[in-house]
């Protein structure tokens, strides 16, 4: 007779915030452990949102025990181990510099704060708490095929880089009378365009360069200075009546271009007013050997270019990113089933909570969340001075 399996330990997540970001990243930590060998079990225990309908509703559908509706009650409980920061970004900095000197591990979505200076204090709350885990959301990271570009660089296929060009292209605003929601105000979101869709792209970079951007030339624009208020709501909720129009603090588009310290340079283009694109990121990576590309919407796909091979046989080689020898995918479906969007944060969350049982910071970790603000801070300052080009400060964190 065998004897009965011993139930792993329980890691009690409490999330903050559950729209969009709360719910794939519920989507995580529900899946992660059904489909790979975790040493605890993510557990749901309380999910906090400001109003207590709302967010009993969403404990509901996303399969969360408890709610709450402040939090730093949130952050109170003994059965959390781990804070899970979903909200805009203005709240960042005060949630996570909280939550870690309360003893609990950090997930914050990125960016990673509003400011270098809320960035530089949760980097400093992580140091302070050394034996606390802390971790920014940059999700495309754990993408399979992105995850097996950073080790085809690493292991020297491609050589010294030469050139790093990344987009992402959404078209959500087009409409002149999309409404004034948070994303839209600098007091809520910090950045438009640039924090919301660049950081991204920045992240990417220097993930894949293995190293910091050492400095920025920069333009941003916004195309629709004022867009309507919802009547009789707050900014940042939609509503079919309106009575005014409100001013638009952030980029609509930032496009800019960077150099690495090995001397590689960088482009990127961020917007939300490309007609068509509804969440086109697109990366290509050349270097003295070869070229990587790679495409978020066909995602299972990395195109590999050998330059060491005789021109008559050259061509850009599409590599299917499905088989259980690649990044991620020994816990999946047989060879040949491609992944999505939401098995990102499923990867996010396997991660995370192998770090915790580790002991180990992950990546990115708040340090790498505050170098990503100190590039976006860097392109805010070019893009003022007319494209002049900005170097990056290194302030100790």
């Amino acid at each position: 007779m065998t004897s009965p399996v011993a139930p792993k330990p329980r890691l009690g997540i409490g999330m903050v915030g559950y729209a969009f970001m709360g719910a794939v990243h519920s989507q995580g930590w529900r899946t992660a452990a059904r489909v790979f060998d975790l040493p605890s079990e993510p557990h749901l225990a309380a999910i906090c949102g400001r109003n207590p309908g709302a967010v009993r509703a969403a404990a509901d559908k996303m399969g969360w025990a408890s709610t709450e509706t402040d939090w730093r009650s949130l952050i109170a409980r003994d059965d959390i181990d781990l804070v899970d920061i979903c909200t805009p970004g203005d709240s960042h900095s005060e949630i996570g510099v909280a939550a870690l000197e309360a003893g609990k591990h950090v997930l914050c979505e990125k960016p990673l704060a509003n400011t270098i200076e809320e960035a530089e204090a949760m980097a400093a709350a992580a140091a302070r708490n050394p034996c606390r885990i802390a971790m920014v959301g940059f999700n495309y990271r754990r993408t399979p095929a992105l995850s097996l570009a950073r080790s085809l660089i690493e292991k020297g296929r491609l050589g010294a880089l030469r050139h790093i060009r990344l987009t992402y292209l959404q078209d959500w605003l087009v409409d002149p009378d999309f409404p004034l929601t948070w994303r839209l105000k600098r007091e809520s979101a910090g950045s438009g365009a640039l924090g919301d869709l660049g950081s991204h792209i920045v992240d990417l970079a220097q993930y894949l360069a293995g190293e910091p951007l050492a400095g920025v030339s920069a333009l941003t624009e916004t195309f629709v200075p004022e867009r309507p208020v919802p009547a009789g709501a707050s900014v940042g909720s939609i509503d079919s009546g309106v009575s005014e129009r409100g001013q638009v603090t952030v980029d609509d588009a930032a496009l800019f271009t960077g150099r690495f310290p090995s001397g590689a340079l960088a482009s990127f283009e961020a917007s939300r007013f490309a007609h068509g694109r509804k969440n086109a990121l697109r990366l290509e990576v050349n270097g003295e050997h070869g070229s990587l590309a790679f495409d978020l919407e066909r995602l299972n796909e990395l195109h590999f270019y050998d330059g060491t091979v005789p021109s008559a046989e050259a061509g850009f080689r599409r590599i299917l990113v499905t088989e259980p020898d690649h990044p991620y995918l020994e816990a999946w479906w047989p060879p040949g089933h491609g992944l999505g969007y939401e098995h990102t944060f499923v990867h996010q969350a396997r991660d995370l909570v192998q770090a915790v049982a580790d002991g180990t910071q992950p990546a990115p970790s708040f340090a790498d969340g505050l170098q990503v603000q100190r590039v976006l801070t860097a392109v805010e300052e070019s893009a003022s001075k007319d494209s002049i080009y900005t170097p990056i400060s290194f302030r100790a964190g």
